[in-house]
Parts: structure tokens; sequence; C-alpha cells
């Protein structure tokens, strides 16, 4: 019997390499949240003042969207192939897996978005002081993203069309990560403190923690048993 360490540093390593394979799965998010917040300056004025104003918003949406984007394929080969049953049937507590399948995601998905975040700042005017709060409210707010999106994707794994339902689950908990995320940003770059945007992402980060692994593990064990 393999040890609880083991077992998850593997899941989060089979998980990677997978990934890793599927170059085009592993690009799509990345990708989706370029040309959608390059498409925003056609769509209303390439003014470098107005973009800056609204670049906050941009980039937040932009990273919601394409977390969204990916969270389907989360469960989803799993369920397919049965290793999700596998899972349930091993001596490790589920929800320690599924907590290293979720970092795994966001490594995958939210981790590229945080690191080419300032290169979508510079070309959207966003002021310069703005971008310390960029990088700390997208630290902080995308791994929130992955364990609430977590939820979603085990709710509708075993559904069809559950790529159509899983956005209307999820987004209602999104909006305070969008929110806050957004307006640290924006607070930052009008000279304001964002000490209190920073500080509910945190604590917003570390009730997800505690929270999203054992809720995503009720619901996988649904879809299993439907």
């Amino acid at each position: 019997m393999i040890s609880l360490s083991a077992a998850m540093l593997a899941t989060f390593r089979r998980d990677l390499l997978l990934a890793y394979r599927a170059k085009g799965e592993l690009l799509n998010p990345l990708m989706f949240f370029l040309i959608v917040s390059s498409l925003f300056p056609l769509a209303v004025s390439p003014d470098p003042e107005f973009l800056g104003s609204i670049a906050p918003g941009i980039i937040w949406v932009g990273a919601l969207l394409a977390t969204l984007l990916s969270l389907d394929l989360l469960f989803k080969a799993d369920h397919d192939d049965g290793t999700l049953e596998q899972f349930l049937l091993m001596p490790q507590p589920l929800v320690f897996l599924v907590l290293s399948k979720i970092l795994a995601h966001w490594c995958i998905a939210g981790l590229p978005l945080v690191i080419v975040a300032p290169l979508l700042g510079v070309m959207l005017g966003l002021p310069e002081n703005a971008y310390f709060a960029l990088m700390m409210s997208l630290l902080l707010g995308t791994p929130i993203l992955s364990l609430l999106g977590a939820i979603g994707a085990g709710l509708t794994v075993g559904l069809k069309k559950g790529g159509m339902l899983l956005p209307l689950l999820i987004l209602p908990l999104y909006i305070p990560v969008l929110i806050f995320g957004a307006s640290a940003v924006q607070s930052a770059g009008q000279g304001m403190a964002i000490n209190g945007h920073i500080a509910f992402l945190g604590a917003y980060l570390f009730f997800t923690l505690a929270v999203c692994p054992l809720a995503t593990v009720a619901a996988l064990k649904l879809s299993v048993a439907r």
C-alpha cells in the first residue's frame, strides 16, 4: 500500500503528463484568454486611457471564461475510462486525491494565465502601479476558480451535456472573486489601498480549500452512483 503523499504526487504527475500529451487541450485556455482580451479594444475604443481604466475587468473576465473552458475536462476522462471508480475504491481518502487533481488543473489552466496577464496589461495600457495588484489578485483568485469549478465539474461529469450546464452552476459563485479581483487592480491603478481586497481573496481561498474538495467528493459520488 502506497502512502497518501505518494498517491497525491502520482495523481498530480499523471494529470500533468496527460495534459502535456494533449497539447491542444493544454493551450486552449491560454489561447482563449489571449483572444478574448485582445478583442476588447476592437469592440470598444482603442483610446489608451479608456482601455487602461477597463483593463482590470477585461483581464479578469478573460481569466474567468478561460477557466470555465477547461473545467469540463477535469474529471471527464477519468469518468469515461473507469479511473474515477478506481479512485473511489482506493484506501487513501478521496478528498486528497481530488485536491491533487485540482492543483494540477490550476497549474495547467490557471498558472499560465497569471504569467501572461502582465503582457496583456501592457497591451491594454494598465497603469504601472497596478501590476503588483494584478499578479496578487490572480495568484489568489485563479485557484479559487479551479476549486469552485471542481464542484460543478463533479456534479456534471456523468451528464451528456454537462459542459452546457456547468457555467450555470458555477458562475454565481465566481461573482465575488471577479468583483474583488478586478476592484483590487482598479484601486491600485488609482493609488488606493488594496489590503481589503487582497484579504478577502485570501480568506476566500482558505475557505474554498477547506470546503470545495469535500463538496467535490460528494458530487463525484453522486455522479458515479447515477
